[in-house]
């Protein structure tokens, strides 16, 4: 590794996992996860492609990466390493450890062509340095439903709902959600075995909930939505105070996404929706009668650095034509240091090494953030961290780089 003679890196072996995991959960806190969650994350693990570290029989680093598929602008399915399970035991901090781990992991990505990298961040000031710029936000609400009405279309009422074993319509929901995937940059394409994460339902994720709980959506015959959820009841001096908490909800037209939340704003003896996760753009914002009275808040979620500028700035459709020349920066990868032309529209896109004079200058950083359309170049210029160099093209190239759709991560890994 060069920066401690005392470690060594290595690729995980499957014998290594147990050792390897208990160093993981201990970096994280120390709290123990259920048998069914260790064992899915086992049986999801892409050996080859996760790393330990040791200090002799120590094991005192973890990450890896998962080979999936993101959408981008366009619709495009493009490949990007999930980088995951990143942790460093607390007596070997600033030893270079974490550095070792990023470099492999997106040395590794470029060899398997991968131009995208992407990861959710427990502390999102480390990732930075890496060249992981926040490109999707999440929204949460805690909604008040005594005091705050649904108004839904009147096709709403054409949805027929029904309970559902969670295993059982395990099938329909896959189904509605592959349908999705294309709609939304941001979304994963689910890979096999990870269709099982939305079934989890340990004791220690109810928190004095319900088991796990899915209603299916049908129109015409055929099943168009979902959702998962959790009641939790609660009872004060005026009568029931119980919260419905929104694990996953998933529509293919508006009847469906409105008929489904007005179930679960409905649901007796219930006060609260807690809805957590979800899209910037979600539906229901708008059909709430007093957006003040659902308490909603954003969170940061999908961090993306480009491993390969020229492939990733490809892979992607543009709103507007553009045509434009990028001076980037990129300590840590540099491969991707120096000049890119950029051109593209609607139908597809080509970015190519060029000596042309520069227009915008931005680190691969910037380029991340706004990579999936959801963070503005005009935003980050006027926070200092993108340079127009010559006049008009930032206001170009930012109206180019957006989405009609919101991005949005569709979920943990």
């Amino acid at each position: 590794m060069g920066t401690d003679r005392a470690t060594e890196l290595t690729v995980l072996r499957p014998d290594e996992w147990d050792t390897w995991w208990d160093g993981l959960v201990r970096a994280f806190g120390g709290v123990r996860a259920a048998d069914e969650e260790r064992e899915l994350d086992r049986s999801v693990t892409e050996f080859e492609r996760f790393l330990a570290v040791r200090d002799g029989d120590l094991n005192v680093g973890t990450a890896g990466s998962f080979s999936f598929r993101t959408t981008v602008p366009g619709g495009a399915l493009v490949p990007a390493a999930g980088v995951t399970m990143v942790s460093v035991a607390a007596t070997h901090r600033r030893r270079g450890v974490l550095t070792s781990m990023m470099r492999r992991l997106l040395d590794d990505a470029r060899a398997l062509g991968e131009p995208l990298a992407i990861l959710t961040a427990s502390e999102p000031a480390i990732y930075g340095r890496y060249g992981f710029g926040a490109a999707t936000f999440q929204l949460n609400a805690e909604i008040d439903t005594s005091r705050t009405a649904l108004s839904v279309p009147a096709e709403a009422d054409e949805v027929r709902l029904r309970y559902a074993d969670p295993a059982g319509a395990l099938d329909d929901c896959e189904a509605v959600y592959a349908a999705l995937v294309p709609r939304r940059p941001g979304m994963l394409a689910r890979r096999a075995g990870w269709e099982r994460a939305g079934l989890l339902d340990p004791e220690s994720r109810r928190k004095g909930g319900s088991a796990l709980q899915c209603v299916v959506a049908e129109r015409d015959g055929a099943v168009t939505g979902y959702a998962r959820f959790r009641t939790r009841p609660g009872w004060g001096r005026d009568g029931h105070e119980g919260t419905v908490s929104v694990l996953e909800h998933a529509a293919l037209d508006p009847a469906t996404d409105a008929a489904l939340w007005r179930f679960l704003f409905g649901i007796d003896l219930m006060l609260h929706v807690e809805v957590s996760g979800r899209p910037l753009d979600d539906a229901w914002q708008y059909l709430v009668s007093d957006i003040r009275r659902c308490r909603p808040w954003l969170r940061d979620s999908c961090y993306l650095r480009p491993v390969d500028v020229g492939a990733a700035l490809s892979a992607r459709t543009y709103r507007t034509p553009v045509d434009v020349v990028l001076e980037v920066e990129d300590a840590f990868c540099p491969w991707n240091e120096g000049r890119w032309r950029l051109s593209g529209d609607t139908e597809g896109a080509s970015c190519e090494r060029t000596t042309d004079p520069a227009e915008l200058a931005l680190s691969v950083r910037e380029l991340g953030a706004a990579y999936l359309g959801g963070v503005s170049l005009l935003s980050l210029a006027r926070a200092g961290r993108v340079r127009e160099l010559r006049p008009g093209a930032l206001e170009r190239a930012s109206v180019a780089f957006g989405s009609a759709e919101v991005p949005w991560l569709s979920h943990g890994f």
